[in-house]
């Protein structure tokens, strides 16, 4: 079927398109329940062969566009929602002036005749660094399915489409100069059953097995290369509780990671003279190092962590560990992956070289390992490590994250999760960067293996409810 053939057909289905929807309400239900949870609110939103513009709508934006090769069917979204704009264009060379936070594709992936040149149309024409593409598509597994409902009249009829596979899909965007952030998959039964929709659905559907039987797949994209590599500021934030020993050996060791870069010392709960000596050792490097220092006003690393990243002035926020096992000279890995935009969250990760000897306990590595294990299936990528404390993101998006952080309440004291969480939630692209690990030198570990270690499994069951089973 040509283009023209497949505007044709579309245009004389414009008509029953809301009868279809309302035939199938509960799978564009599921459906819009995922997008919602991955736009969040107040977003701009393209979405690419809109239809009649039920789904746009549904999502809320604070600005939509819709566009459509169907003239009839873009004539009907005007008519229904005249507060969004709604355009009949190609999606392969359409032209509207405008950059948006989100860009989606519904079910419409597998209709494109050249789909690599509609992803790279939508890099050039669409897209901002901060730019994210939402493709959801039907897996070649149900083709046999759909394709006897069509024949039923249990769905609208499509053309003959093309299957593509989720890695034939990542490939393609992978030419088109965009990469992969997250992917998964939805709806086992895509029919409402009573009880049994919702408990196949919600929670059967994300075992790792049958979740390769479900009825279409989603992949969140991000372009690459828009981001501009200069030099950008940085805040470094270091908590200090019981670390006085440490003080200057951090800013001795501390690389020199930018023209304009600040110290932040957060103390907090100490029984030695940390605060005093971080007050001391500022004085001393006064000419050479930009430190600040404050107390924190609560309790618990992620307090002092929140209260350093509010203080601070930099592009690029950091968290260095005060007990120095990750040494600060590794910070250049950091601040160099964000400035290259390998990534917009990156984490550190002691599991990879050998640690020194007394560097991390057995039963501490067990602990890691198991962690690492329910987070890259949680979150839907690769964590070797959830627990290095050396963790790297932008200003403006700890600011978003901030915002947003209502979703999961304030519920966990060391910070990490509440980061990794919000990181994964605005979809940013999480990257790991491999560390030595040192032996503690100075003091003893704040941390509890048995008391902490429990309330992380608690705060990861908390988080499958709020990210896998919503």
């Amino acid at each position: 079927m040509n283009k023209k053939e497949m505007i044709d057909f579309f245009d004389e289905r414009a008509k029953e398109r809301d009868k279809w929807r309302r035939k199938n309400r509960y799978y564009y239900e599921e459906l819009e329940k995922l997008l919602k949870f991955i736009v969040g609110e107040k977003k701009s939103i393209l979405e690419i062969g809109c239809g009649t513009g039920e789904t746009l709508n549904n999502l809320h934006p604070i600005e939509g566009w819709g566009i459509d090769f169907s003239e009839k069917m873009i004539a009907t979204a005007k008519k229904k929602f005249k507060h969004m704009n709604f355009k009949v264009a190609d999606a392969e060379n359409y032209r509207i002036n405008k950059k948006f936070d989100f860009i989606i594709l519904t079910d419409t992936i597998n209709l494109f005749e050249d789909v690599q040149k509609v992803f790279t149309h939508i890099r050039k024409e669409s897209c901002k660094p901060e730019t994210r593409v939402i493709l959801t598509f039907h897996n070649p597994f149900w083709e046999p399915v759909l394709n006897l409902a069509e024949r039923l009249k249990l769905k609208m009829p499509n053309p003959l489409q093309n299957w593509l596979s989720a890695e034939d899909i990542k490939n393609l965007l992978e030419l088109s100069d965009f990469e992969t952030i997250k992917e998964g998959q939805r709806i086992l039964i895509p029919r409402n059953i009573p009880f049994l929709s919702s408990i196949f659905n919600k929670y059967l559907s994300q075992l790792p097995i049958l979740r390769k039987l479900c009825f279409f797949n989603y992949i969140v994209a991000r372009p690459k290369g828009l981001r501009n590599k200069v030099e950008k500021s940085c805040s470094v934030i270091i908590p200090a509780r019981n670390e006085a020993g440490n003080i200057e050996r951090a800013i001795e060791e501390m690389p020199r990671l930018c023209k304009n870069m600040e110290i932040i010392f957060v103390e907090g709960g100490s029984t030695d003279n940390t605060y005093q000596e971080i007050k001391r050792v500022a004085k001393k490097y006064k000419g050479k190092w930009n430190i600040k220092y404050m107390k924190q006003d609560g309790i618990g690393k992620g307090n002092a962590v929140r209260k350093g990243f509010d203080s601070a002035k930099g592009d690029i926020l950091m968290i260095l560990d005060a007990d120095l096992t990750v040494p600060p000279k590794d910070l250049t890995k950091f601040y160099n992956a964000m400035k290259e935009d390998k990534g917009e969250f990156i984490n550190g990760t002691r599991l990879v070289y050998p640690m020194e000897k007394e560097a991390m306990r057995t039963l501490n590595k067990i602990g890691n390992k198991i962690f690492s294990i329910i987070f890259t299936w949680l979150l839907g990528q690769r964590f070797k490590d959830t627990l290095c404390g050396t963790k790297v993101l932008y200003k403006k998006d700890y600011e978003e994250l901030k915002k947003n952080r209502k979703y999961f309440g304030e519920f966990d004291p060391f910070g990490d999760f509440d980061l990794i969480f919000g990181a994964s939630k605005m979809n940013l692209k999480i990257v790991e960067v491999p560390i030595r690990y040192r032996e503690r030198t100075y003091g003893d570990t704040n941390i509890s293996r048995f008391k902490h270690g429990w309330l992380l499994l608690k705060m990861s069951l908390f988080a499958m409810r709020k990210i896998k089973f919503f």
